[in-house]
């Protein structure tokens, strides 16, 4: 049972917390498991384009696929699964594999046949023109 730890500086009342949290910690340690559809992404844009940036270590460029749809990304793809050694026991599983899918919602729609893709060392870059349909048009005033 956690009871909370009186210290020098008096009572703490989260100690019993932190406390607890530490031995889940401790027994979930190399149990963790990370969805694929996770991977970090970042998303810039002016009047005239957005970059998208996803970090996709250890897939091959081929196993990856983009599609886009009015103001939505869609990155899907694979990793495969590492080889191991024969008859060996896993210690620790955290690096995830499989397929994986994330649609990102864009600052605006874009010109599907403009769009370009690159991947370099684990980092998918995709650059994506603004549709002329969603850049703001002027309105000209007409006075009486």
């Amino acid at each position: 049972m956690y009871l909370p730890e009186y210290r020098m500086t008096g009572w703490e009342p989260f100690s019993g917390l932190r406390a607890l949290q530490r031995e889940m910690d401790s027994l979930l340690d190399g149990y963790s498991h990370r969805s694929r559809s996770d991977f970090a992404v970042n998303v810039w844009s002016n009047g005239e384009k957005a970059v998208v940036s996803a970090e996709l270590p250890g897939c091959d460029a081929a196993d990856i696929e983009i599609s886009t749809l009015k103001d939505f990304l869609t990155i899907t793809g694979k990793v495969k699964q590492e080889e191991t050694i024969k008859d060996a026991v896993c210690h620790r599983a955290e690096r995830s594999c499989g397929e994986f899918s994330r649609t990102i919602r864009l600052p605006f729609e874009v010109e599907q046949d403009k769009a370009k893709a690159s991947y370099s060392q684990g980092v998918l870059t995709v650059e994506l023109a603004r549709a002329e349909a969603s850049k703001p048009q002027k309105i000209k005033i007409e006075s009486a």
